[in-house]
């Protein structure tokens, strides 16, 4: 009888494979994929035709998209919902935000990004559907099917997102002043008549008393004067590329200890310089929405 055998090498490459294999078996909550190709909003300009879109109100949460399976970040990252959760969700793709009110980004980031969901907490959560990841479909059909879907789902935990008609800029503005006051982040507005595709376009516009993006920090840059011993501001990357940076908007604690490199960061700013670049950027938050790495 012949004897085979297999080198050190392929033998360490068929180990690392079965490992890999069975731990995305047991611990599929900790895998990750790529990141889900979804719609990103640019910011909204007063030359729009608001006649060709829906406004609704911007959610303060975690975006997330639904695989009809479970939840996954924009970072391609597995949010771990408990089973009960989702039990009544349909099992088709859905596009929406967890959310559990307004003003609570830090809390319920805290809740939906732990690698074993707690159950209580959990509860005071809900997945705010806003499109249904369907391609060559117009917006106005995939919106009515997807309140036929969620209205037959009976689930307490999956909840549609109105959307409602707009004529024109004083109107809009007055519903943001109104949302605003009554303690939400802006409003969104989606083309009534756009496809399901990935990126930014102007298919989706955030409206926002002030405008925000987010930048990837480089560096801590030493502080002067009262900012002795502390970070000073921060050199941070866009998306293109282009570095500036932030130097105000801190507390005392975020300048003793500041977001670590690597992290994304959210900040304010008004306009942009003739170079292009954020004018009067001041630091908002750091963006936590990615779920935890597995201890």
């Amino acid at each position: 009888m012949p004897i085979f055998t297999i080198r050190p090498a392929r033998a360490l490459a068929l180990a690392v494979g079965l490992i890999v294999f069975l731990s995305s078996c047991l611990y599929p909550s900790l895998t990750r994929a790529q990141p889900p190709a979804i719609p990103l909003a640019n910011v909204y300009h007063q030359s729009v035709d608001l006649q060709a879109y829906w406004v609704s109100e911007k959610l303060d949460g975690v975006r997330a998209y639904w695989d009809g399976e479970q939840f996954w970040s924009r970072g391609g990252h597995v949010y771990a919902a408990p089973p009960w959760f989702t039990e009544q969700f349909p099992d088709q793709p859905l596009d929406g935000e967890l959310w559990s009110g307004r003003g609570r980004f830090a809390q319920l980031s805290g809740v939906v990004r732990k690698q074993q969901p707690v159950a209580e907490e959990w509860q005071a959560v809900r997945f705010h559907a806003f499109d249904l990841p369907i391609k060559n479909t117009p917006f106005t059909a995939r919106y009515q099917r997807l309140k036929k879907l969620v209205e037959e789902s009976g689930s307490r935990y999956l909840v549609f997102v109105p959307q409602h008609s707009i004529t024109h800029h004083e109107a809009l503005m007055a519903k943001l002043d109104a949302a605003v006051a009554a303690g939400a982040e802006g409003l969104m507005l989606k083309r009534k008549a756009s496809l399901y595709h990935a990126g930014r376009s102007d298919d989706l516009l955030k409206v926002k008393t002030f405008e925000d993006a987010e930048a990837v920090v480089t560096d801590h840059l030493p502080g002067q004067g009262k900012y002795r011993g502390m970070m000073g501001a921060l050199e941070v990357e866009l998306e293109n590329g282009r570095r500036f940076r932030i130097g105000t908007g801190f507390s005392d604690a975020d300048r003793r200890s500041p977001p670590p490199l690597g992290a994304t960061v959210t900040f304010r700013y008004r306009g942009h310089t003739a170079t292009g670049l954020p004018r009067f950027a001041s630091f908002l938050r750091v963006r936590k929405d990615e779920p935890e790495a597995a201890q």
